[in-house]
């Protein structure tokens, strides 16, 4: 028989001198996204030992992954937080983000896509694409991110290479073709044919899968490879003129052809090569790896990035260069025990150097570089550097946060911010004693600076902290990181939906504040508008009339304050308002000594609520996209079940030998529902949800709402 082995090789690192010891060209920076339990981390897990980075095998259920490095990831066996980590494959460089699959932790999948030139879609070879594998591929789309698919868990019973293919395609509309076809399925898999190379590869088990062993195309395979083969050039002859010449001359089209059109085909967006592999068993992760430098691009391969100089508001770009002036962008902040604050930052352009003073055009100040590092999850290597095309993280900032840019100061630009989702949940929460509330306040602030879904607010009415976040898990990890991190004991109220208010036409209100404070007059008018906005793009606020009515400054501060203040106290229920913009037309003083920004504060706010009053004021509530996969014989009472909470059933699709049927419905009728789903299917079916759009509440829930 005519077998060969490969050992599969990398190296431990990346260059960590100053200067650029890899060139542009081979630096990889990439993302791992999934839905939870594909099998993401552990892939994560294998691509780092084949790589040479790390020399143990980690494992999600013993809680010894190199990624989940918080307490909470490992008792649980999920991801919380992108994890970033530097390691080496056929001397390119490759930066990792792992990134979580669960829905409450969306925020982490969003900024990673956001600084990432690739990703790696992983996908359960039984599930297929699930829900959240869903939200992540449109966050992909969102950020134009060229993208590889890699069918994982091939080993497992049920696995079912051809489906995921199918569903890759017509639920997520990409262009899937397979790269390789399985050997085997469930107990059967042993490794995989290459399409390209057109040779069998098993992996050795006696090394954990480091050597390849190359094979002839099994007989029994030889039908289905041909065809599938057959389908790849035909699929890159419609992309590309090489293969096609090739196709249409009726030759063989030759491994490094296909290799060059298949790379071009990603980067242009227009092909989604697929994988497969079982990670936990150690196969494919290699030829992943492999396809990873060959076929997604690099920073060069990106090209420049868009920016707004600062100076004068017009759209610039910055190239990928060293030589460019500076472009990073901070896309997280988190907390060391040993060194601070962590801001981990991508460079776009230019160099970022150890000592060097960064201008942050957000808060217009100019602060220092203490120090620059590598990551490697939760641990560091100090460098001098980061060059175009790293990412690494910053110590040493006061005043930047997530989406932050850090430019040179004479040639400010800022890059495109990232949005945060609005949270859907919320809940009071006070300290066990009152000598902790400095404590828990100090604490909360931190949390919500390295997390933009976790947003603290103090109620007006009842001087309560509100603690908000996107669901119940996210609430729990917080209040648990509250304890374990910060050594803060809390009480907590039970967790609420969070509501919104908007309007639904133009209100106008005209308001004169004239009152005497402290012995001194304070006068303020002030005319405000209040408009919808398109859902789900949040408030603004404008000042529209002439800025000479207003002698200082101050006054301009005091209005914006006071429209915010009243955007976010809100005029039904005090919930904050979205979707809505508060435009200031007018203003008037009646002179400068009694135009003070307390009156137009206090105008602007008083104005703003009798404007939004006026605007035929509605409640918003989250609504959830809903899946549910059970066993036919329930599906009639589930879908009872749905109607009776408000909901409505999308679709319903057969899944093997269960029904997979997808629903819209309010999340204030979805308390305790896995119970309720658990007693409805004699606990056969299972249940994952993910926040879809904000809904007007009906009026007869409405005064529930309101009069609670």
């Amino acid at each position: 028989m005519d077998v060969k082995a490969k050992e599969s090789k990398g190296k431990a690192g990346g260059p960590a001198s100053a200067g650029r010891a890899i060139a542009l060209a081979d630096v990889r920076n990439i993302g791992i996204i999934a839905h939870i339990d594909a099998g993401k981390t552990t892939t994560t897990e294998r691509i780092l030992f084949y790589a040479g980075r790390t020399h143990r095998l980690g494992n999600v259920d013993d809680g010894n992954t190199t990624t989940d490095w918080m307490i909470q990831e490992r008792e649980r066996g999920i991801t919380i937080t992108s994890a970033a980590i530097t390691c080496a494959w056929q001397g390119r460089q490759i930066n990792i983000i792992d990134t979580p699959g669960h829905v409450d932790f969306t925020i982490e999948v969003e900024r990673s896509l956001r600084v990432l030139d690739g990703a790696v879609g992983v996908f359960c070879a039984v599930g297929g694409v699930q829900p959240q594998s869903e939200t992540v591929w449109r966050q992909s789309d969102t950020y134009g991110v060229p993208r590889l698919a890699f069918i994982n868990k091939m080993d497992r019973m049920g696995a079912d290479f051809d489906a995921v293919v199918a569903e890759i395609r017509s639920k997520l509309g990409a262009h899937a073709v397979p790269l390789m076809i399985p050997w085997g399925q469930a107990e059967t898999f042993c490794g995989v044919i290459d399409l390209i190379e057109m040779r069998a590869f098993t992996f050795d088990g006696a090394n954990e899968g480091r050597t390849m062993q190359e094979h002839p195309i099994p007989d029994a395979l030889q039908a289905r490879t041909a065809a599938a083969r057959a389908y790849l050039v035909e699929q890159l002859g419609e992309l590309d003129e090489a293969v096609l010449a090739a196709y249409l001359a009726d030759t063989a089209v030759p491994a490094d052809v296909l290799r060059s059109a298949i790379r071009r085909a990603v980067i242009a967006h227009a092909l989604v090569p697929v994988l497969c592999g079982s990670a936990l068993r150690n196969k494919g992760v290699q030829k992943l790896l492999d396809a990873v430098v060959a076929y997604l691009p690099s920073p060069a391969d990106v090209g420049a990035i868009q920016a707004t100089d600062v100076k004068s508001g017009a759209a610039v770009t910055r190239k990928p260069e060293d030589t460019e002036s500076l472009a990073a962008l901070v896309f997280k902040v988190a907390t060391d025990p040993y060194v601070g604050k962590l801001f981990f930052v991508r460079i776009y352009a230019g160099r970022l150097r150890k000592g060097q003073n960064v201008y942050n055009p957000r808060v217009r100040e100019r602060e220092r570089v203490l120090k620059l590092v590598r990551l490697f999850a939760d641990s560091q290597e100090e460098i001098d550097e980061l060059v175009t095309g790293d990412i690494g993280a910053v110590v040493g900032l006061k005043a930047a946060t997530t989406g932050d840019t850090l430019c040179a100061e004479h040639q400010p630009v800022a890059l495109e911010r990232i949005q945060a989702p609005d949270p859907v949940m919320f809940m009071a929460i006070e300290p066990k004693t009152q000598a902790n509330r400095d404590k828990l306040n100090d604490a909360l602030k931190q949390l919500s600076a390295e997390d933009p879904t976790c947003v603290v607010r103090t109620d007006a009415e009842t001087g309560q902290l509100i603690l908000s976040g996107m669901g119940e898990l996210h609430l729990e990890i917080l209040v648990d990181r509250l304890r374990r991190e910060f050594k803060v004991e809390a009480n907590t109220g039970r967790p609420m939906v969070s509501y919104y208010e908007t309007v639904t036409s133009t209100g106008r209100a005209d308001y004169i504040f004239d009152r005497d404070l402290g012995g001194k007059r304070h006068y303020a008018r002030v005319v405000v508008e209040a408009a919808p906005r398109e859902r789900g793009s949040g408030h603004a606020v404008e000042i529209a009339c002439s800025r000479r009515a207003l002698p200082d400054e101050a006054l301009v501060a005091g209005i914006e304050q006071g429209l915010l203040d009243g955007i976010l106290t809100g005029v039904l229920a005090r919930y904050p308002l979205t979707d809505v913009v508060a435009r200031v037309t007018e203003v008037g003083i009646a002179d400068e000594e009694s135009a003070t920004d307390v009156a137009f504060r206090t105008a602007a706010v008083m104005a703003f609520r009798e404007a939004a009053q006026a605007a035929a004021p509605e409640l918003l509530e989250p609504i959830m996209s809903l899946s549910i996969v059970t066993p036919p014989d329930h599906v009639g009472e589930i879908m009872g079940d749905i109607n009776g909470r408000r909901g409505h059933v999308c679709d319903m699709t057969v899944r093997g030998d269960m029904q997979l049927v997808r629903a819209r419905v309010p999340l204030a009728e979805l308390f305790g529902y896995s119970t309720v789903i658990r007693s409805l299917s004699r606990g056969r079916a299972s249940y994952t949800m993910e926040p879809d759009a904000f809904a007007v509440v009906p009026r007869t829930v409405r005064e529930h709402v309101l009069n609670r």
